[in-house]
């Protein structure tokens, strides 16, 4: 539906089927999830999911995603989660505490919008040259 629901649904788009469906699909991931979760530890805990979103959102930005919206792709986002991944593998091979681990995804979450927010103005400021250029 992109971030205009009543355009979709001007374009035709059936917006509370796609709602629905989308929930729908959610909550079954989640649940898919929670199962595979529970049978790889053998027990469940609530407190088992707690840095999950952090993974998440640090996979997404690293992959490209933007936090301002309007930018990002499956294919870089799939390169974060191995960046992560690999991140959170090392840091448990070198002894690095789970407090730590956070602190390290945090901080290389920080870097990553540092580093969004920058491009962003770059281009910005290329755009606005490029449209100076072209009035002259």
């Amino acid at each position: 539906m992109g971030g205009n629901e009543r355009g979709a649904a001007l374009s035709g788009v059936k917006v509370n089927r796609v709602k629905m469906a989308v929930y729908m699909f959610s909550g079954f991931c989640a649940a898919l999830v929670g199962l595979v979760i529970s049978s790889q530890l053998q027990a469940s805990h609530p407190a088992t999911g707690e840095t999950f979103e952090l993974n998440a959102i640090a996979a997404a930005v690293l992959g490209g995603t933007s936090m301002s919206g309007g930018r990002g792709r499956i294919g870089g986002t799939i390169v974060g989660a191995f960046v992560i991944g690999i991140l959170s593998d090392g840091l448990v091979m070198m002894g690095v505490s789970s407090f730590w681990q956070t602190v390290i995804k945090g901080l290389v979450i920080i870097a990553a919008v540092v580093v969004d927010q920058a491009q962003s103005k770059l281009q910005a400021r290329v755009v606005l040259q490029r449209q100076a250029a072209l009035g002259r």
